[in-house]
């Protein structure tokens, strides 16, 4: 479990999968702060619901490849 309360976790990439959520959740993150774009954000929305995690779709991605 991470130190602290209210931990937040800001990615400038997608979760593709559930499974990070899950991982996320294991070591306490709170908040997910992310693009959104995934095929699978529903997926991902509830899972993050589940765990009564906050998350916030920006829309905007700063690193291509």
């Amino acid at each position: 479990m991470l130190a602290g309360k209210n931990v937040a976790l800001i990615s400038d990439a997608f979760f593709p999968f559930k499974d990070g959520i899950d991982n996320i959740a294991k070591i306490g993150i709170k908040y997910v702060v992310e693009p959104g774009g995934s095929m699978r954000d529903e997926e991902v929305i509830k899972a993050a619901n589940e765990y009564k995690m906050g998350m916030v779709f920006t829309g905007v991605r700063k690193f291509y490849h």
